[in-house]
């Protein structure tokens, strides 16, 4: 099961880095020396990183495992380690040294200015992210 915003909200969440490379692009531009030039082009590719994965941000949800693509890394977490899902909302599980972890599903995060057609996904998503990690019933053989 892939949990994932709509095209719109993509595009939303691609233009965290898409404004600041147009920026970088624009101060490369009207440099003059060769070091703010290589810093532009720095920002520049720490922008585009941030905006193609702002496009990707996910959840994907396996047999086995949670893997949440954010804006800068991919975790994949086993499912048996994930103890809740908080209201920020986050995933908290423990590593394999027994040490609490926390991640955060910024694909889930609800803005003060959004609409009501996108939290209401937001919202079924994380539902849905809640029933995944319940335990499944068990089929009674009967026949």
């Amino acid at each position: 099961m892939e949990l994932a915003p709509p095209r719109v909200g993509r595009i939303a969440n691609s233009c965290l880095g898409v404004v600041p490379a147009a920026g970088s692009v624009l101060y490369a531009v009207q440099a003059t020396a060769v070091v703010p030039r290589l810093w532009a082009c720095l920002g520049l590719f720490f922008s585009v990183v941030v905006a193609v994965r702002g496009y990707r941000l996910s959840i994907a949800c396996g047999e086995a495992e949670l893997t949440v693509r954010g804006y800068l890394r991919t975790r994949t977490i086993p499912r048996s380690s994930i103890t809740a899902i908080t209201g920020f909302p986050a995933v908290r599980w423990t590593d394999s040294r027994g040490r609490g972890r926390w991640s955060p599903l910024w694909v889930l995060h609800r803005g003060s200015r959004e609409t009501r057609g996108s939290i209401a996904s937001k919202k079924k998503n994380l539902a849905a992210l809640c029933n995944w990690l319940q335990p499944r019933k068990r089929r009674s053989a009967r026949r």
